[in-house]
């Protein structure tokens, strides 16, 4: 049974765009595949455990082969019950908005959780880093208020993209497929570019 992991990146909530064409995609998936196991995080409200100064320090001591401490080895079961909910998952749906060119905050200390040694990766000397999670896939969804592939800088930037994009190869998911709805403000119809984003979200459903 496939199992999809929707990461909801989003902080307002039923309002938000990116999170509606995630489902768009999803419940289309669903129609062709009733079976289909969806779990949803919401990310602004999982309560995820800090990744600070105790779990940094459980990483490093297993780089280096140290004992971790009481306070490590707690800090790092609590960041591999978050890492074991994401690597049960075949597919990936994310969903976020572009934030100051970058994404957000809450997505990027999820990241840091689940991006382990031995966990998401593994590292070789002679051939660098190796992604474990293969044979998984992913699709994107992107919002953004004012910046859209191609503008002037005076637009904005878009580091959110590369970044998702990079992370993804990085720990060994390849198979990628984006959904874009940008500008949602800066244009004259955003009923209409909010249309075609969800269409292409039906259509890439009905081609999974």
């Amino acid at each position: 049974m496939t199992t999809l992991l929707h990461i909801n990146a989003s902080a307002r909530g039923a309002h938000s765009q990116s999170r509606a064409l995630a489902r768009t995609f999803i419940d289309g998936l669903v129609a062709k595949d009733p079976g289909l196991t969806v779990d949803t995080i919401d990310l602004f409200d999982a309560e995820l455990p800090d990744f600070g100064t105790h779990a940094a320090e459980a990483k490093l001591a297993l780089f280096t082969g140290r004992d971790q401490t009481p306070e490590q080895l707690a800090a790092w079961e609590q960041a591999r019950v978050v890492f074991e909910r994401f690597a049960a998952a075949d597919l990936y749906v994310i969903n976020l908005p572009i934030w100051n060119a970058g994404v957000p905050y809450i997505f990027k200390q999820w990241v840091d959780i689940v991006t382990q040694p031995g966990w998401a990766f593994t590292f070789d000397p002679q051939s660098g880093y190796s992604g474990l999670l293969t044979e998984k896939r992913a699709v994107t969804v992107y919002t953004s208020g004012v910046h859209q592939p191609g503008v002037p800088v005076q637009f904005g930037s878009d580091f959110a993209t590369p970044f998702v994009e990079d992370w993804l190869n990085f720990v060994g998911i390849k198979d990628i497929a984006e959904i874009r709805f940008a500008p949602t403000v800066l244009t004259e119809n955003p009923e209409a570019g909010f249309a075609a984003a969800q269409e292409r979200a039906r259509e890439l459903a009905a081609d999974y």
